[in-house]
């Protein structure tokens, strides 16, 4: 009795103190220093970063774009594999009806063919005459046989084919998935930088952006490099020009092809096969497949390629000037060829 009064008072003594305690607690970690806000970054750093991510979403673009057309060409590949599976199996059924045919009237004649039967007669001329038809029966029932293998084993092959396209099919469009998760990611993070600017600085951030272009279109005219261009602009050329330069003030959207809006390299494969030469859908694409042509050989309708992973394309117009779908938050416009980080340049005719 005594060892739980002894607790119980020890129990007491101990609340109390911790009661006494608390305020010197509190206002001993009220007075503690607050960390510094992390520094503010420059607009130029603000700057970078927005370009930076508008440059990610655009690689993100040509990869979901690729996917797009990939699915595309699977798609019309299904289509293509399911009709001659329904050919082929019309024409199984077809085989085995005649098949079916012939062994009906070899069972009608007693288990022989009909020209056997003229075969075992005794008139020798009979015979001679028939013996023609019993060949020719013979053959055309080992082909029947050999049409109806060969037609199964197609089947089997178009069935394997159809599978393989599904699981191809699947796989880009996993892939579109994930890009356009990461545009989406890539263009919101950027808006949200843009967004937490008070006006005057989102005005002085478009300033700046253009004072960046126009200082690497003046170093790039600075190296005399329109001095020695003299391609004379093809008919094709013009037909595409015309078409890309009409489209100046629709806006940006990434995956798009148009009529009422564009991304980059929707506006040049648009605008090219508007006059006449279908070309692939990505910048990348066509990078990697259109006809290169060397700076100094350029010529009006060509395709200037962008940045090391050639995540962006304009149509040179001839003066030193591209016409081009430049990032989400803009329009089509006119801009200086040398005013981004020139990859190479391609012909599409």
């Amino acid at each position: 009795m005594n060892r739980r009064r002894h607790a119980t008072a020890a129990i007491t003594v101990i609340c109390a103190l911790t009661v006494l305690a608390s305020p010197a607690l509190t206002l001993q970690a009220a007075a503690a220093p607050l960390p510094p806000p992390p520094p503010k970054k420059s607009l130029a750093e603000v700057h970078k970063e927005i370009e930076g991510l508008y440059r990610q979403a655009a690689a993100a673009t040509d990869a979901y774009n690729l996917a797009e057309e990939r699915s595309e060409e699977q798609s019309a590949e299904i289509v293509r594999v399911a009709r001659m599976i329904v050919e082929g199996r019309e024409k199984i059924e077809d085989l085995k009806a005649k098949a079916g045919a012939a062994a009906r009237a070899q069972y009608r004649n007693g288990g022989l063919p009909e020209d056997a039967q003229l075969v075992l007669t005794n008139d020798p001329q009979l015979f001679l005459d028939t013996a023609g038809r019993l060949k020719a029966g013979a053959k055309a029932t080992t082909d029947l046989l050999g049409e109806m293998t060969r037609t199964q084993a197609r089947l089997d092959l178009y069935a394997k084919e159809a599978g393989e396209n599904w699981t191809e099919l699947e796989a880009h469009r996993v892939r579109q998935a994930q890009a356009k998760k990461e545009i989406n990611g890539k263009i919101d993070t950027a808006k949200k930088l843009e967004s937490e600017l008070a006006a005057e600085e989102r005005e002085r951030l478009r300033l700046l952006e253009e004072q960046a272009q126009k200082r690497a279109q003046t170093s790039w005219l600075g190296t005399g490099v329109l001095a020695g261009l003299k391609g004379a602009t093809t008919p094709e050329a013009k037909k595409a020009i015309e078409f890309a330069t009409a489209q100046i003030g629709k806006p940006y959207e990434w995956g798009a092809e148009g009529p009422s809006s564009y991304d980059c390299s929707g506006l040049t494969q648009l605008a090219w096969g508007t006059a006449g030469r279908p070309i692939p859908r990505t910048s990348q694409e066509q990078w990697r497949l259109l006809p290169r042509v060397q700076i100094k050989d350029m010529r009006p309708g060509d395709l200037i390629v962008y940045f090391k992973d050639a995540s962006h394309i304009g149509m040179y117009v001839g003066d030193g000037t591209i016409v081009h779908a430049p990032r989400p938050g803009r329009n089509v416009t006119l801009a200086g060829a040398g005013s981004m980080e020139i990859l190479g340049v391609v012909r599409p005719s």
